[in-house]
């Protein structure tokens, strides 16, 4: 069989081509068909990327002369008027406001040992849109200590768990536990398990004190009596508290 219009070179493309048979002695040997070629679809190029889009709604904060919105692990800084100055990690905008607070890490935790300085300081850092169950998530540090993490994050500190600096404390300063009678040390030890578990939220007194295993050991009234009296378990979890954190 041969094609005597495929030959590009000779007047380009042919929009309709025929085919023919022919014998050995290059005779046609049949009718004479049209072939339509096939049309080669046209290159529309690369597909375009979609649009860099956060994975959920946005949260908005009004903040230190502007705004910013929060997706996912990023950070949307606007100024005044709402458009848009930069993108940054979400870790690096908790850096950047945490040093913005406090000059250092020793600053930082010497606040932060008190359970009334320790509130304002994670309000203050709400109001700027920082939770720390996301930063813990999105540093992908979920056993580390909320306050270890953000001087992590800030000044470059060690970076600790919640069960180290629970051992540490029960390891260097055994003399505190002993100052308590077996159920009072009991007590004690479980509100370090709780805090090794779920964190800091686990001091709060009297609500930590009605849950298991806590509450095993009586009301809220029979457990302070194992202390001396309310004043003197307040006083014991706070001194607790003091102690974890004074390490660096």
């Amino acid at each position: 069989m041969q094609n005597f219009s495929a030959d590009p070179e000779f007047d380009g493309d042919p929009t309709i081509e025929t085919e023919q048979e022919i014998d050995e002695e290059g005779e046609p040997t049949g009718d004479e068909e049209v072939v339509t070629p096939e049309e080669e679809p046209e290159d529309e190029g690369p597909e375009p990327l979609p649009p860099d889009e956060p994975d959920g709604p946005r949260r908005k904060f009004y903040v230190d002369g502007g705004q910013v919105e929060i997706a996912a692990h990023l950070v949307y800084e606007l100024d005044p008027d709402g458009n848009q100055l930069r993108v940054v990690q979400f870790t690096d905008y908790t850096a950047d406001k945490v040093r913005t607070m406090y000059r250092n890490a020793a600053e930082l935790r010497g606040e932060w040992a008190d359970p009334e300085q320790r509130s304002e300081i994670i309000e203050r850092l709400a109001e700027r849109g920082i939770d720390f169950d996301h930063l813990a998530e999105t540093a992908n540090q979920p056993d580390a200590d909320p306050l270890d993490l953000i001087c992590h994050l800030a000044f470059n500190a060690p970076l600790r768990t919640r069960r180290e600096r629970a051992q540490r404390l029960r390891t260097e300063r055994q003399d505190f536990f002993d100052q308590f009678g077996p159920d009072a040390r009991k007590i004690l030890d479980e509100l370090l398990d709780k805090y090794t578990e779920h964190g800091t939220a686990q001091f709060v007194i009297p609500d930590v004190l009605e849950v298991p295993p806590i509450s095993a050991h009586g009301n809220v009234i029979e457990i302070a009596g194992r202390f001396g009296g309310v004043e003197q378990l307040r006083q014991a979890v706070i001194q607790l508290q003091t102690l974890l954190y004074a390490a660096a």
